[in-house]
Protein backbone atom coordinates (compact mmCIF):
# COMPACT_ATOMS: atom_id res chain seq x y z
CA UNK A 1 0.00 0.00 0.00
CA UNK A 2 1.07 3.54 -0.69
CA UNK A 3 1.58 5.72 2.57
CA UNK A 4 1.24 9.35 2.68
CA UNK A 5 4.08 11.50 3.75
CA UNK A 6 3.91 14.07 6.46
CA UNK A 7 5.20 17.48 5.53
CA UNK A 8 4.90 20.07 9.02
CA UNK A 9 2.00 17.46 10.34
CA UNK A 10 -0.37 17.15 7.31
CA UNK A 11 -0.80 13.96 5.19
CA UNK A 12 0.23 14.30 1.56
CA UNK A 13 -0.97 12.07 -1.20
CA UNK A 14 2.00 10.77 -2.85
CA UNK A 15 0.74 11.57 -6.08
CA UNK A 16 1.04 15.50 -4.92
CA UNK A 17 4.77 14.77 -5.62
CA UNK A 18 4.51 13.02 -8.48
CA UNK A 19 2.44 15.96 -10.25
CA UNK A 20 4.78 18.82 -8.84
CA UNK A 21 7.78 16.88 -10.35
CA UNK A 22 5.61 16.66 -13.78
CA UNK A 23 4.93 20.34 -13.48
CA UNK A 24 8.70 20.79 -13.14
CA UNK A 25 9.49 19.13 -16.11
CA UNK A 26 6.68 20.34 -18.22
CA UNK A 27 7.24 23.92 -17.49
CA UNK A 28 11.19 23.28 -18.73
CA UNK A 29 9.95 21.37 -21.68
CA UNK A 30 7.08 24.00 -22.48
CA UNK A 31 9.88 26.92 -22.36
CA UNK A 32 12.26 24.73 -24.89
CA UNK A 33 9.22 24.14 -27.20
CA UNK A 34 8.26 27.73 -27.67
CA UNK A 35 12.19 28.62 -28.09
CA UNK A 36 12.42 26.08 -30.46
CA UNK A 37 9.29 27.30 -32.30
CA UNK A 38 7.29 24.20 -31.84
CA UNK A 39 4.22 25.75 -30.96
CA UNK A 40 3.77 27.15 -34.80
CA UNK A 41 2.94 23.81 -35.66
CA UNK A 42 -0.07 22.93 -33.03
CA UNK A 43 -3.31 23.54 -33.42
CA UNK A 44 -4.65 24.08 -29.79
CA UNK A 45 -2.00 24.95 -27.50
CA UNK A 46 -4.16 24.55 -24.69
CA UNK A 47 -5.35 21.19 -25.80
CA UNK A 48 -1.65 19.94 -26.39
CA UNK A 49 -0.36 21.47 -22.86
CA UNK A 50 -2.80 19.56 -21.41
CA UNK A 51 -1.83 15.99 -23.27
CA UNK A 52 1.64 16.78 -22.47
CA UNK A 53 1.06 17.62 -18.78
CA UNK A 54 -0.31 14.21 -18.49
CA UNK A 55 1.97 12.10 -20.85
CA UNK A 56 4.30 13.51 -18.54
CA UNK A 57 2.66 12.52 -15.23
CA UNK A 58 2.40 9.29 -16.45
CA UNK A 59 5.66 8.51 -17.72
CA UNK A 60 6.56 9.82 -14.15
CA UNK A 61 4.10 7.48 -12.34
CA UNK A 62 5.37 4.57 -15.09
CA UNK A 63 8.48 5.34 -13.82
CA UNK A 64 8.11 4.95 -9.96
CA UNK A 65 6.01 1.60 -10.21
CA UNK A 66 7.58 0.03 -13.12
Amino acid sequence: MIKEFDLFGVYWPPVLAYAAAAALFWLVLRRWLVWAGIYRFVWHPALFNTALYVLILSFCITIVFG
